[in-house]
């Protein structure tokens, strides 16, 4: 991978916080402007293991991943956050307690952690995936069986096409139809018919025809693809047939305890059958002949995409002005918010107002879509844009960024409404609503539209107290300014903020 912009980081690393497994990748960013994988770490957690009924993750699983973040923690804690990506994935999304997970392992780590959804995780494996691969014209299917959702990607060179993430994997899967440690063919065929129903809905998507090459990647995919070669089932990657071979040696030797086979390591023995009956129903409903399997999965893909965000290739750019253009926002008013919005902030910045710098850019991105939801309707078009933001699918946000700018969109106007950044992630609830009240005072300035540019005012922020400071006599000349700054005054105040000007 070519690296052009200069004044990079010289070590980067991405974790990958898996249902399964947790990895970490490290590269070395050398002068010539190529990316040297240096450093790889992989330990079976087994998060998605650990939740119960009531989707909690037991303290026992919690033990085992915080041991092995201990050791991670060892390797990352001397760079910066900029040249580190950590991302969960599936037991994440829907753990009850994994916020207090999340806060216990990023004071392990010293880095922030990232919830990701299923189709932002799909992205980031294609993106792994094909930067590992020779770059052809045809259409691929790239399939990757995790430990509590398997994806399913199409795509073309570098660039996803049609994505999609599934509630299926090789834990969850074991745990349902194999939980006794017995692989019975009644177990097995339930287990496939399963996997089946869940893909059935998305099958004419993804079925053959509509790609030229099917490759499979990740935990499970790879270690049934080392079992097949090992036994001699398939010399070429992994064949339906080879599968079947496969699964008819683990019913013959029933006990996952007791599996004997060549290339099958004893972590993988408790979830080999799910993963199997995941990836026999993903052939089977996609017609599927043969798969090939990489070596780079989605912790590559958070790789690449960090580098691609500390060299100003951001993908989320390229997502806010998609969102701009499909929601039909009116642009220049945006652009003239934004620009208030971000000379605010800097002047706050100047003051050492804790928190703001690090988190410009979702500033910048929230000011740009705040009227998002004046596409479905004028009246509480805050709240419509802020459910849009929360359950849309954006292309290389965190679920903690998204719902970072749906609390920014829907208190930035009216009640300001402090409820909505409770429930964020830590270190946004206190930034989040600073970064609040600069996009609310930008719009209030911004009101009527037009050309005239905002004025120089200065802002301070001293803990609960905002203080501004308009140029002498500006606002003797905008009375209807100043009522609303009145109004604000009051707004601010029923949410335990002091705001004063002069």
């Amino acid at each position: 991978m070519s690296i052009t912009k200069q004044h990079l980081p010289e070590i980067v690393a991405a974790i990958d916080l898996g249902s399964n497994s947790f990895h970490m990748i490290v590269a070395r960013l050398e002068e010539s402007g190529t990316l040297s994988i240096i450093d790889r770490l992989r330990e079976s957690v087994r998060l998605g293991g650990g939740l119960d009924a009531k989707k909690i993750i037991s303290e026992e699983a919690q033990q085992r991943a915080f041991e092995c973040l201990e050791t991670f923690a060892q390797r990352i804690r001397d760079l910066p956050d900029s040249a580190v990506r950590i991302a969960g994935t599936n037991t994440l999304r829907v753990a009850k307690n994994a916020k207090d997970f999340v806060e216990k392992a990023e004071a392990i780590l010293d880095h922030p952690i990232e919830i990701i959804a299923g189709r932002e995780e799909a992205r980031l494996i294609y993106l792994g995936v094909a930067h590992g691969l020779a770059l052809g014209e045809g259409k691929r299917l790239v399939v990757d069986i995790g430990g509590g959702s398997t994806e399913f990607i199409i795509g073309q060179g570098v660039s996803p096409i049609r994505r999609e993430s599934l509630y299926t994997g090789c834990v969850s899967s074991s745990r349902r139809f194999f939980d006794d440690g017995m692989i019975t063919k009644k177990a097995m065929r339930a287990a496939v018919l399963e996997s089946r129903l869940t893909l059935l809905p998305h099958a004419r998507d993804f079925k053959a025809g509509r790609w030229e090459e099917a490759i499979g990647c990740s935990g499970t995919i790879k270690a049934i693809g080392n079992i097949v070669h090992a036994e001699g089932w398939c010399l070429d990657g992994i064949t339906y047939k080879s599968l079947k071979k496969l699964r008819d040696a683990l019913i013959e030797q029933k006990y996952t305890d007791q599996l004997v086979l060549a290339g099958l390591s004893e972590n993988r023995k408790p979830v080999i059958a799910g993963g199997l009956a995941v990836l026999l129903a993903v052939f089977k409903t996609l017609s599927i002949e043969q798969m090939q399997v990489s070596d780079q999965s989605m912790r590559e893909g958070l790789l690449y995409d960090l580098v691609g965000r500390i060299t100003h290739h951001d993908v989320r750019d390229a997502t806010i002005e998609a969102y701009i253009s499909r929601w039909g926002v009116d642009l220049e008013q945006a652009e003239r918010v934004t620009a208030t919005v971000e000379r605010l902030c800097s002047k706050a910045c100047e003051h050492d107002s804790e928190g703001l710098e690090q988190v410009k850019p979702l500033l910048k991105w929230a000011s740009m879509l705040h009227e998002i939801g004046l596409q479905v309707s004028h009246n509480n078009y805050h709240k419509h844009g802020a459910y849009i933001l929360t359950n849309a699918d954006m292309q290389g946000f965190s679920r903690q960024e998204q719902a970072l700018l749906a609390a920014l969109v829907l208190a930035h106007r009216s009640k300001f409404r402090t409820d909505a950044f409770k429930q964020l992630m830590k270190p946004f609830v206190e930034t989040g609503q600073k970064m609040c009240i600069l996009l609310r005072l930008a719009v209030l300035l911004h009101r009527e539209r037009t050309e005239q540019p905002a004025p120089d005012i200065d802002i301070r922020f001293n803990d609960k107290d905002i203080d501004l400071r308009f140029p002498e006599g500006w606002l003797d000349d905008h009375s209807m300014t100043l009522a609303d700054l009145i109004n604000e005054i009051n707004y601010l105040d029923k949410a335990g903020y002091k705001l004063s000007f002069e």
